[in-house]
């Protein structure tokens, strides 16, 4: 006798297998858990997070044609790319991992694994970052590869409500199954909700360390008082002095280093007589001086708008140098920051007689925490990525063979001298102009050189001068202005300037990389 329960003989061909979209979802679903996870871990115990570790480490192997091309397409907002962009691979490297897994669970159980080892390596690699810097990916993956074996085998905890047939063999059950990753996926929200309301929490702390005001300092020793926007601005079009909140942001930190202004210092190190050690009450107590000095960014376009004029406030380098005593074999500056970035610039360039400064001020107010609070580097007539460290920790004097600036190894010039620009802002891309009496405005640049004229050309006519702003100092921009007799028709516009040595703006159009953008800057514009 056949004790068996009678089978029905076309069930099995009949019954449905588990759908495609069951591997996929179940490979999202998990590796968003593991992604959330460690990035709640991380704001707990206040490490970089597995996103921003990864994230980071591209960053540092990114090729000189990249960055450029990274800047030139998204300009400020790059950082909010690559992390969508991280974001986007993982997720369709989850789904991937998951389709296969469906079949093979332990592969699944690998593929998350690997994720979170990626993660982990980036993270303890990154400078400054304590021990504990690999909990974040580890506990993820733990998490992850946990869910994603379950969801491919189709283990759920506890019985069915109500015993009855499967839907499919092997037991799957897809009310079960969108319920169980359902809740895996209100987890991974929820975890990454709890995640960013850390950081917030963690960024807003460092904000409110900065302090309300600046300490009295001293103006340069030309002018007794610093120029005003009104009596140096020609066009309000693009102001004198650029705003704390407008001016251009770029560096490779995808998240704000952790500060703790109680505990941060400043050192002086390498080949001097004696180390320097500066709290920020140390360095706030210090001769401060204010100086109008335009940044520029070395990924700025030809016309780009990666370009700034502040009033910076600190402490002029070279009397902390000389304070130090500074080795005559010295030939580096090289200068490292809260999160490991670092740069370097020839010892000649700070001892020069320029304004080069450890800034604790910009624009009458403390440095703000985007461009560096509590400490950054202001050399005038050098491009950040040789000179701009933000979040100062150390300054070390060294040999060129001993050290190199983070962009150097990855193919830009060691030398960063800026290249004498100008821009035309008046009239904008795409503007229709008036015929009649019309402006051409913009601004011009020639840090430590000074601009001295700037021209410009209509429809390949005459080089004619503009009229230029106060010269407020050889380090900041200067505003031109020309007018124009506006006739209908399509017009070219060029401008070009020439700096205090004689030397004309180069015309040849170059790219950024490796050393600064070259040529005039032209613009096409319809009077009607």
């Amino acid at each position: 006798m056949n004790d068996d329960p009678e089978v029905d003989p076309t069930m099995a061909e009949t019954t449905p297998a588990r759908p495609r979209w069951h591997g996929a979802v179940a490979g999202l679903v998990s590796g968003a858990v593991a992604v959330t996870v460690g990035m709640l871990v991380a704001g707990i115990i206040e490490v970089v997070s597995p996103i921003d570790a990864v994230g980071s480490t591209f960053i540092d192997h990114v090729p000189a044609w990249l960055k450029d091309l990274a800047i030139r397409w998204f300009g400020t907002n790059d950082k909010i790319a690559l992390r969508v962009g991280i974001v986007v691979i993982l997720g369709f490297a989850a789904i991937a991992v998951g389709i296969v897994a469906d079949h093979r669970p332990w592969f699944g159980v690998g593929g998350i694994a690997l994720f979170g080892l990626v993660g982990l390596l980036a993270a303890v690699s990154r400078p400054a970052e304590p021990g504990s810097a690999f909990l974040p990916s580890l506990l993820g993956a733990l998490v992850g590869a946990w869910l994603i074996y379950r969801l491919a085998r189709g283990e759920w905890a506890g019985p069915l409500a109500t015993p009855h047939r499967s839907a499919v063999p092997l037991g799957w059950d897809r009310r079960r199954f969108l319920a169980v990753s359902g809740a895996a996926g209100a987890t991974a929200v929820a975890a990454g909700f709890a995640a960013q309301a850390l950081e917030r929490n963690r960024v807003q702390h460092i904000r409110n360390e900065i302090p309300r005001a600046l300490p009295a300092a001293a103006v340069a020793p030309g002018p007794a008082t610093l120029p005003t926007a009104t009596s140096v601005e020609l066009d309000p079009a693009t102001p004198y002095f650029t705003p704390n909140a407008d001016f251009y942001r770029i560096d490779t930190a995808l998240s704000f280093p952790r500060i703790d202004i109680d505990s941060w210092r400043v050192e002086i190190a390498g080949m001097v007589a004696e180390k320097l050690s500066l709290s920020y009450a140390e360095l706030s107590a210090l001769p401060q001086v204010q100086r109008v000095v335009t940044l520029t960014c070395v990924s700025n376009d030809v016309g780009g708008d990666l370009v700034g004029n502040a009033t910076w406030q600190g402490v002029l380098l070279k009397d902390l140098l000389q304070q130090a005593g500074v080795d005559p074999a010295g030939e580096q500056v090289y200068s490292t920051s809260l999160d490991g970035w670092s740069s370097g610039f020839p010892l000649s360039v700070a001892l020069d007689g320029r304004d080069a400064m450890i800034a604790i001020g910009m624009n009458g107010q403390p440095l703000p925490l985007e461009h560096g609070f509590p400490a950054r580097l202001v050399v005038p007539g050098l491009y950040g990525y040789v000179s701009g460290t933000k979040w100062l920790r150390k300054i070390e004097i060294n040999r060129w063979s001993d050290a190199q600036g983070f962009w150097v190894p990855l193919g830009w010039s060691r030398d960063g001298p800026i290249k004498t620009q100008s821009r035309i802002d008046v009239p904008r891309r795409g503007d229709t102009v008036a015929a009649g009496a019309a402006k051409i405005a913009g601004v011009a640049w020639a840090q430590h050189r000074g601009v001295d004229t700037v021209e410009v050309r209509i429809d390949s006519g005459e080089w004619r001068p503009a009229t230029l702003s106060q010269d407020a100092a050889d380090d900041a921009w200067r505003q031109w202005v020309i007018d124009w007799d506006a006739v209908p028709g399509k017009h070219t516009l060029q401008v070009r300037a020439t700096d205090k040595t004689g030397a004309v703006q180069v015309e040849k159009v170059t790219s950024p990389a490796p050393d600064g953008a070259t040529g005039y800057h032209t613009r096409t514009v319809t009077v009607r």
